[in-house]
């Protein structure tokens, strides 16, 4: 991503957090707090005091597309780049801090016994945002044949874990209702096969780093 549009994107980010927050500010102070504690939204009805919050919750909820959307195309240039120099992908170690994200999937057991909401199970995805960090490490790397044999190794390995930890939990829970309720072995294939996803992206990063890493120890003792 350019210099510029990072920039843009930053200021935008900051304008629409403060947007966010001054509406959700209000909407608890003047509002009952709509739109921020569960509601039935079989029964809502408009507000003219809604507004702010509905409108907050439409910026956020572009930028956010907007910004994945620009990551992605960074991700994909930077991609074509490193193919090009045949050197790995530059990446900031510090990305990996996108996988305290993850703990916002223990969200999901206080919305589920609130209104029965389990999408925040998904965020358990973020937990293989971790895998940033060693990718960072391993920035602009030159891709000979010892690091592309190591990273066809650790994709291999942490896909075959993933998928045996997804085909077991499909096995078990498949059989039937979990502690005699469908709900929970719902929620239970959701929460395995989120974490799975995240041990695959995590896995495959630490396993190449710990590979490269021991192929470079091996050297400097021959």
């Amino acid at each position: 991503m350019k210099s510029n549009k990072r920039k843009l994107a930053i200021v935008w980010g900051i304008i629409v957090l403060i947007f966010t927050a001054a509406s959700s500010w209000y909407t608890i102070k003047f509002n009952e707090a709509r739109f921020i504690v569960p509601m039935d939204l079989s029964t809502y009805s408009f507000r003219l005091q809604d507004l702010p919050m509905i409108v907050s919750g439409v910026f956020l909820t572009i930028y956010i597309l907007c910004l994945a959307v620009l990551l992605v195309r960074a991700s994909i240039i930077q991609r074509r780049t490193a193919n090009t120099k045949n050197t790995s992908r530059k990446a900031n170690p510090r990305l990996g801090f996108l996988g305290l994200l993850g703990f916002l999937g223990f969200l999901g057991f206080l919305t589920y016994s609130k209104d029965k909401t389990i999408f925040p199970f998904v965020f358990f995805i973020f937990f293989g945002f971790f895998g940033f960090f060693f990718e960072g490490k391993m920035s602009n790397t030159f891709m000979d044949e010892r690091y592309k044999e190591n990273k066809m190794q650790a994709y291999s390995i942490a896909n075959r874990i993933a998928l045996t930890i997804i085909f077991i939990a499909t096995l078990i829970l498949g059989q039937g209702k979990l502690v005699g309720n469908m709900e929970y072995t719902f929620i239970a294939y959701i929460i395995v096969i989120s974490l799975a996803i995240a041990l695959d992206l995590f896995l495959s990063e630490f396993l190449l780093y710990r590979y490269d890493h021991d192929d470079l120890v091996d050297g400097s003792e021959d």
